[in-house]
């Protein structure tokens, strides 16, 4: 995303009275992603105003703008998610039983996965997830609770002492600038924006082994060493058309491009295991022939990662009537399509418009390559039938309106989670710190993609998680809380607790925390330091159906 065009100021930024508008709010969240989404509800819920901002002009992040299903853990359709997101599941499952053509037997699954791919038990197209968030967000926009300001950018942070008073954003279709005022501010954004115009401490890039003694942490602290980003892209495929896009301005280099720590060509269906770094073959067969409904997904047993058509398929055309659907539809964020040459943090602007740049001609490349030179199981080359559909992630070229960025700032928080928390190798695998501040749980291996600092994969067993609600405290500021991956993680820990169950829990916890603070008249720091406060709060998150600890479960 753009970097922020101005500095941390006390003041509004300058403006016109024609272009410049002032309101306030009781929550103020910036960031549109799944977590700001369950912020705004739980502050909805509660009785309080809100206002909601984003960069695009789709709410959801991951599972809308971002085009990535969800990443879930084996028991998410047991246990293990907040009420919230269970109804968010069990909602979009509802849209395809109403309106898609399913065949009886897959309607009447209970946990019917629409999309039938392997990555999760609920693989879904974008606009649904939009469709159902939409939906959920309704009532309180109706009820005058909600403001939701698509397509508007932070740009300044104002700030009194210890405490962030407004949020300043430029609206980027027009240009003119809304600032929002608000007794607590929620930094629900991608990379972390508001920890950097506001001035509040934070972690960017990987920590030095020597900060909190992980194993896996790298020798030398490297702000600039982040996690690859990716612009996925929805793929359908029809036999005997042709649908080869332009070719890509910087296709030449990337068709070349061979990374040291790679077993040929970047453009290959060769590339690491995530887990053993061995050289491991990847399929690709547009429209298999299986039966949808005998598709497992459960990556305890199988990553399921090396048939890359199934892999992220979002709509299978067997589950339906025959006839209704030509071709499935898949999603493409694949070891191919990552990129990792330039961070998309911490070099300012002309950095960020670099990276983006770049992560969208590797992608662009990526479905020229598959459409024209990859080798098919018949001995060919190319798949001309490949169409870039647009139309499911609603922009012109088929590329996600966003990049999935898996590593954002991380606030210095008053609890860090580190490797010793989560790792199985350290903690064994019924192990793992159990906090009594518990405001939610999750379970995901520690996913690390290869990054900018020049690291391959790194993904090593975790076991299932808590998300203490010391790692949703700054260390100073008193009323600004993350509500994404910007909490209190690690470089290393991120990989486990950045992905889309764990993102809401976190976002809704820290939009109740803060509805608690406003009914209460406490400060986050208050809630946590005194033992009646803390209960109080807790059993507040009880009766809101959030899961706080784990029952007796396995790491993977």
């Amino acid at each position: 995303m753009p970097t922020p065009d101005t500095v941390t100021t006390p003041t509004p930024a300058p403006a016109s009275p024609a272009d410049a508008r002032e309101s306030v709010t009781d929550v103020l969240i910036v960031g549109g992603g799944l977590g700001g989404v369950a912020a705004a509800l739980a502050v909805c819920r509660a009785g309080h105003r809100a206002v909601l901002t984003e960069e695009t002009d789709w709410v959801g992040g991951q599972l809308t703008s971002q085009a990535v299903p969800p990443d879930e853990h084996p028991w998410v359709e047991q246990f293990g998610v907040t009420a919230s997101y269970r109804a968010l599941r069990e909602r979009m499952r509802e849209y395809y039983r109403q309106w898609y053509p399913l065949r009886s037997e897959a309607s009447a699954l209970p946990q019917l996965n629409p999309g039938a791919g392997r990555v999760s038990k609920l693989c879904v197209e974008p606009r649904v997830a939009l469709a159902v968030i939409e939906g959920m967000l309704a009532p309180h926009r109706a009820a005058g609770r909600l403001t939701v300001l698509t397509e508007h950018r932070p740009v300044a942070a104002h700030t009194d002492g210890d405490e962030v008073r407004a949020v300043t954003l430029r609206d980027l279709r027009g240009g003119g600038r809304h600032t929002v005022a608000a007794p607590y501010v929620l930094d629900a954004t991608e990379t972390g924006e508001l920890l950097e115009l506001a001035g509040v401490e934070h972690v960017l890039g990987a920590e030095a082994r020597s900060e909190h003694d992980e194993p896996h942490a790298p020798e030398q602290a490297d702000p600039l060493n982040q996690q690859g980003i990716t612009f996925c892209f929805a793929l359908s495929h029809h036999e005997g058309e042709d649908h080869t896009i332009d070719r890509p301005e910087d296709y030449a280099f990337w068709r070349d491009y061979r990374p040291p720590f790679w077993p040929g060509p970047l453009l290959g269906f060769q590339a690491p295991d995530p887990r053993s770094l061995e050289s491991v073959p990847r399929t690709f067969e547009p429209n298999p022939e299986q039966d949808p409904l005998a598709v497992s997904a459960d990556q305890s047993a199988d990553a399921g990662d090396k048939e890359l058509w199934g892999f992220r398929r979002i709509l299978a055309r067997k589950l339906h009537r025959e006839g209704a659907f030509d071709s499935d539809i898949t999603l493409v964020n694949w070891p191919l399509n990552d990129y990792w040459e330039s961070p998309l943090v911490g070099l300012g602007e002309e950095g960020e418009r670099r990276a983006l740049h770049g992560a969208r001609q590797l992608s662009l490349s990526v479905l020229y390559w598959l459409q024209t030179e990859a080798p098919r199981p018949d001995g060919g080359t190319g798949f001309p039938g490949l169409r870039a559909r647009g139309d499911v992630t609603g922009t012109v070229d088929g590329l996600a309106k966003a990049a999935y960025v898996r590593e954002a700032r991380r606030i210095r928080a008053v609890t860090t989670v580190t490797e010793h928390d989560v790792s199985m190798e350290i903690v064994g695998p019924y192990g793992g710190t159990r906090h009594p501040d518990s405001v939610g749980v999750g379970a995901y291996r520690i996913d690390l993609h290869p990054s900018t600092g020049g690291d391959n994969y790194v993904d090593i067993a975790s076991v299932p998680f808590e998300i203490p609600l010391g790692a949703l405290l700054p260390r100073r500021v008193t009323n600004l809380l993350p509500a994404g991956k910007n909490i209190g993680t690690t470089h290393v820990t991120n990989g486990c607790y950045r992905l889309h169950p764990v993102e809401w829990n976190v976002g809704e916890a820290a939009g109740a925390l803060a509805a608690h603070c406003l009914t209460e008249g406490l400060v986050p720091h208050q809630v946590r330091g005194e033992e009646k406060h803390l209960t109080d709060f807790l059993r507040r998150l009880d009766r809101e159906g959030v899961q706080r600890h784990w029952p007796d479960v396995r790491g993977y």
